[in-house]
């Protein structure tokens, strides 16, 4: 079965920098839109960065410069490098396939961001 798993969450300090990586396995995954999702506590989840199977990549107006989504087709990952972290990044982030027969989304990983 379509199986997502994140990793690299974790807690940093505001201006720190993590990044995380999404494995995927029982896709094509080289045919399908990637991206990477977040949702707060008592927030609607939100597209944080998305990118194409062309490798076309759009950003949350909230993390451009800062953000930046790349896909690995060989190893069917996608990673997530986060710089100048601010606490207003925290939050747990999904990792999301959209695929012919829908949607799919990994468990998430929390990230907090705090002094």
């Amino acid at each position: 079965q379509v199986q997502l798993v994140e990793s690299g969450g974790g807690l940093v300090q505001p201006g720190e920098s993590l990044r995380l990586s999404c494995a995927a396995s029982g896709i094509i995954f080289r045919l399908y839109t990637m991206g990477w999702y977040r949702q707060a506590p008592g927030k609607q989840r939100e597209l944080v960065a998305g990118i194409s199977s062309g490798g076309s990549t759009n950003y949350a107006d909230s993390v451009k410069g800062r953000f930046t989504i790349s896909r690995n087709n060989a190893k069917k990952t996608v990673s997530l490098q986060m710089n100048s972290l601010k606490p207003e990044d925290t939050a747990v982030y999904y990792c999301n396939s959209k695929t012919d027969m829908g949607d799919y989304w990994g468990q998430g990983t929390q990230v907090t961001v705090s002094s």
